[in-house]
């Protein structure tokens, strides 16, 4: 039966309409007017909601939260009316404290036919009265990660969305890499209803061959055995890069007596650091450090271009509200989509003796945005979560799922921030979060000297230092189920926070350390900072070995925590006591070469018609030259031999470009 003839009630050329106002955590802020196409607030209001006691039209952003309106964490379903059809509405949103609201969902007859989020303090969104479609699906929004790594295999993952007034419960899903199919799958009995969404992860896994750009292309068909009755809105893009292996040079590090070099100290604004992570875009060529700093301030990061090469420099950049967001943070981790996660290692956020408040806090590694004033009324932080007091490091999953050492509890929790709230919002609400429990982690008495872990993502487990029982634990991640909600606050409202068990741990270090502090993987070894003498241990985690001791790296100098393997395959260091960053390089005299590294450069930058390439180490004249657009596609290809001349870009539109050879990627602009 059609669903108009289910719902209306309207004479004819009108059309019944309700709207749904889902809150957040604080629905009192919600003040909203739904009024005729182009009027102004207050200007013959069909209908006024949310806080009306104490809101009005100029309450947009004045960061008060007065009692009232509607309850948080709720939805609340308003009308219905009867609206003329073809005939565009107005709903008019204010938010009082400017840090995003509530989401609005209008249906018409019953179906959805709008939705829309309020991410400031005031805004208009317009919505058509009009019969949605039957059969209308899309991809809202693309969740596989953007940087890729040959060997290591992805799979696509996403958002689909049901625009169409029937409910979905048959239909395929494609995704093609640069035009061509690569993947398809089948889904069957599901039911997803009018205007609801299906995240989906699919089974397959692409695994990426090539280094370079490739254009993902996502969408659904078959939608209940008809064609889709709205093709405009079907697919969504992704620009995804895929990034070299990474060479495991630790054998070479195990001959000979390994070079410790020190880039950059306090005089390269680095105090008390505490651990760092490289950028996954080759072109930036940056390694991030996170300062300690102290609670008021917060902590605070160091980006290093070029680091360790004659031409590095820095830059030193505290988020306006890093006393909450990173107070004496113990991590930072590099997402695969342009974010990182970094680690609050004090007990309240809130610094007022309440709760304790704190977790993983969730930023955009854009340099438009990170740090940035003005993003909003909390800095630029994307999103944090509240339940891991005392976060002794993190690793990064996918997308933005993170694991965190928990020191307050002595486990693991796996936090998912899903879709951030924008830069200085508020909503948390949409986050997954899994505790794992079962073996005891002790931070340091003192909360300084950090437990780090690391995911290895070929297999799944999860390598965790122990700091204060001098032990190196791991978690299966694939293993457990979710066995009820977990005890441990909330303080706030999360779509899932719960207790996992049947999960997988095991012991596998017990001995040789005295402050286990950081931690990294190199194919099948694992590598551990001992803070109390500086060594970086090397253990063997092959498949079916023993985790025996392989060897040790000697510093020299106590104080070590995080460290890192760099794209290129050496070793890369914090000392939180000497304040510096460092690199380890394989002794001159071993035998096996260093994987060899390929510095790129092109002149002029800007160009304007030909651009020409300089190299230190020239891969060969029949060596790929690639030139990538913005969004990823490849618009010009060639070799280093016919590129000796110069490349001829004339016929290319300004602009910014990659350019690649080999496992070598540099940024360059094309302006006239």
């Amino acid at each position: 039966m059609p669903t108009a003839a289910l719902f209306s009630q309207c004479p004819a050329g009108q059309m019944e309409i309700t709207i749904e106002v889902l809150t957040d955590d604080w629905g009192n802020e919600t003040y909203w007017q739904l009024v005729p196409f182009g009027n102004a607030c207050n200007q013959a209001p069909i209908f006024i909601g949310g806080n009306t006691t104490a809101l009005g039209c100029a309450s947009g952003g004045t960061q008060t939260s007065p009692a009232g309106g509607y309850a948080s964490n709720s939805t609340i379903t308003e009308g219905p009316w009867c609206l003329d059809e073809g005939v565009q509405y107005n709903i008019i949103s204010i938010d009082s404290y400017g840090d995003g609201q509530a989401t609005f969902r209008v249906r018409a007859n019953g179906a959805v036919i709008g939705e829309y989020d309020e991410d400031g303090g005031f805004q208009i969104f317009t919505f058509l009265v009009q019969e949605p479609l039957a059969l209308n699906m899309g991809v809202t929004s693309l969740t596989t990660p953007l940087y890729n790594r040959i060997g290591l295999e992805t799979r696509f993952s996403g958002v689909l969305r049901n625009f169409g007034s029937a409910t979905i419960t048959d239909f395929t899903l494609n995704a093609a890499l640069d035009g061509s199919v690569v993947f398809t799958q089948d889904f069957s009995g599901m039911s997803i209803g009018s205007g609801n969404n299906f995240e989906f992860l699919t089974a397959t896994a692409w695994m990426p061959a090539n280094v370079g750009g490739a254009v993902l292309t996502v969408w659904a068909s078959d939608l209940n055995g008809s064609a889709d009755e709205d093709p405009t809105n079907d697919a969504a893009t992704a620009n995804l890069w895929v990034n070299a292996a990474i060479p495991d040079l630790v054998p070479q590090y195990l001959v000979g007596t390994p070079v410790v070099t020190i880039v950059a100290d306090d005089d390269e604004d680095l105090l008390t650091p505490r651990d760092l992570a490289w950028h996954p875009d080759p072109a930036r060529n940056e390694i991030w450090a996170i300062n300690k700093d102290v609670p008021g301030t917060g902590g605070s990061t160091v980006r290093f271009f070029n680091p360790g090469e004659p031409n590095q420099t820095h830059l030193w950049q505290r988020d306006p509200n890093a006393g909450h967001f990173m107070s004496l943070p113990t991590g930072i981790a590099m997402g695969d989509n342009g974010n990182f996660a970094t680690s609050p290692g004090i007990f309240d956020a809130n610094q007022n003796g309440g709760d304790p408040f704190t977790g993983p806090t969730l930023w955009s590694a854009d340099p438009a945005i990170y740090a940035f004033p003005g993003q909003g009324p909390l800095g630029s932080h994307l999103d944090m979560l509240h339940v891991n007091p005392r976060s002794q490091g993190l690793a990064h999953d996918r997308w933005n799922r993170y694991w965190v050492v928990d020191g307050t509890n002595g486990d693991v929790v796996m936090n998912d921030f899903r879709e951030d709230h924008g830069p200085g919002n508020t909503w948390h609400g949409d986050a997954v979060i899994r505790r794992y429990g079962g073996v005891t982690i002790a931070r340091d008495p003192n909360d300084h000297i950090v437990s780090h872990c690391e995911l290895d993502k070929r297999t799944g487990w999860l390598y965790v230092v122990d700091h204060g029982n001098q032990r190196i634990l791991r978690l299966d991640t694939r293993s457990g189920s979710v066995n009820g909600a977990a005890s441990f606050g909330p303080w706030e409202s999360y779509v899932e926070y719960t207790q996992m068990s049947g999960h997988t741990w095991e012991t596998i270090i017990t001995a040789g350390l005295v402050q286990p502090a950081g931690i990294a993987l190199s194919g099948d070894h694992m590598l551990v900072s001992d803070h109390a003498n500086g060594d970086i241990v090397i253990f063997d985690i092959s498949e079916g070995g023993s985790f025996a001791e392989l060897g040790r790296i000697q510093t020299g100098v106590a104080g070590i925590m995080g460290i890192e393997v760099g794209p290129d395959g050496r070793i890369w260091f914090v000392n939180a006591t000497t304040s510096s960053l460092g690199v380890i390089d394989i002794d001159e005299n071993v035998g096996v070469a260093e994987a060899p590294r390929t510095v790129l450069s092109a002149y002029p930058n800007p160009a304007t018609d030909r651009i020409h390439i300089a190299q230190s180490n020239l891969l060969g004249a029949n060596t790929p030259v690639t030139l990538l657009d913005a969004a990823g596609r490849r618009v010009l290809q060639t070799t280093v031999g016919a590129a000796a001349a110069g490349i001829d870009v004339s016929a290319l539109a300004p602009g910014t470009y990659a350019l690649s050879i080999g496992t070598a990627t540099v940024r360059l602009a094309i302006a006239r």
